[in-house]
């Protein structure tokens, strides 16, 4: 295989790619030591190189999924044959472009990084991912409203009914189904996160408005990280440059909004299996008004929506404000010093006496 990766990128960088016959093929091999060998020596018999190749686990065997490179003289008939004197059932074979020489996990990530800037996108990204048709149905008592049955994949659409998923050939394997029900929850995720809007009163009497952070948004973070002192730019990037970050999901970053839209606090919430970190500036003008809290209790409500357990907060020793910040949030905390950071960690989630979990605010999670 590292002579055809080879090959590859000297066929891209050269500019031969056009002159290559590029074809996807795939069949199912039984799923025993040796079987997958004899497939690929009856290609290679026909001079047909392998660029790579794909497993999907199935109940009746192994579905491999090849993107080969053959010469001019073969067509679909004789990459048939070929597939079935290697002991492939079921074999399937279409020519491809260059642009398939992608591998699948950056085709995987590229369509979820498309629905992360847009959710209504899901439809064309599963499209482009599975090669299928994609159409959206209503969702009927009696029709199927999730997996994968007689070739069709059916998902939830994040905004209402059914994703109906087809193609003329090879068949969804389970593996695919998987892929496009987790690019279906992904978009439902953002959906959920970019049609929320907090209205909130301050205890100074104004009110702001609370609202997850598109890449839109970056212009405004970046124009109220300007108008903040030095000594506020220090203490939040411990004396580095200020960075505009706006998390992906599963994290969120949130922007608090005062006036006619003017940006006036920012803060992001990441993830690392079941704990969350917890990131806030808010610019010196709306400082000292519950803007940081209100921002900071949102944060952490998303850490213990998504299932954290426990939340930290990271703060320079000499930002009291910050630190009162994390404290007023009601949690147990728990300091770490490393100076000049202190690290705050508060639980989220802990078992009461019955041995139930208990989140914020003493309710059942």
């Amino acid at each position: 295989m590292a002579g055809a990766e080879s090959r590859t990128f000297r066929a891209v960088r050269m500019g031969w790619v056009d002159l290559m016959a590029l074809w996807r093929v795939r069949a199912t091999v039984d799923d025993r030591p040796g079987f997958l060998a004899v497939l690929t020596a009856s290609l290679a018999l026909r001079s047909v190189n392998i660029l790579s190749v794909q497993v999907h686990a199935t109940e009746s065997g192994a579905v491999d999924d090849f993107l080969v490179d053959a010469p001019d003289t073969l067509g679909e008939e004789d990459l048939l044959a070929a597939v079935t004197r290697g002991r492939g059932r079921d074999p399937w074979v279409s020519r491809t472009e260059a642009h398939r020489l992608v591998d699948p996990p950056t085709e995987a990530l590229a369509a979820a990084a498309r629905v992360t800037r847009d959710p209504d996108d899901l439809a064309d990204a599963l499209a482009d991912l599975l090669r299928a048709t994609v159409t959206h149905t209503a969702s009927e008592p009696a029709g199927p409203t999730a997996g994968l049955a007689n070739g069709v994949i059916h998902i939830p659409d994040p905004g209402g009914g059914v994703v109906r998923v087809t193609r003329d050939g090879p068949p969804f394997t389970p593996a695919e189904y998987a892929r496009a029900h987790a690019l279906a929850d992904l978009a439902a995720q953002v959906s959920h996160l970019s049609g929320v809007r907090w209205r909130v009163a301050l205890p100074s009497g104004d009110e702001i408005e609370v609202r997850p952070a598109g890449a839109d948004d970056a212009e405004g973070i970046a124009a109220m990280y300007a108008r903040c002192t030095r000594a506020t730019l220090r203490l939040r990037f411990l004396g580095g440059p200020p960075v505009v970050r706006i998390a992906p999901p599963p994290g969120a970053t949130l922007v608090a909004l005062a006036g006619a839209g003017q940006v006036v606090a920012a803060g992001t919430v990441t993830f690392d299996g079941l704990e969350a970190e917890v990131e806030l500036l808010v610019e010196d003008a709306a400082q000292r008004r519950g803007v940081g809290t209100t921002l900071a209790r949102r944060l952490v409500e998303i850490a213990a929506d998504a299932g954290a357990e426990v939340v930290h907060a990271h703060a320079h020793e000499e930002d009291a404000a910050f630190v009162r910040t994390v404290e007023r949030l009601g949690l147990e905390t728990v300091r770490t010093y490393e100076r000049p950071i202190i690290t705050l960690s508060g639980r989220l989630r802990v078992p009461d006496e019955s041995g139930s979990v208990v989140g914020l605010a003493g309710e059942p999670a």
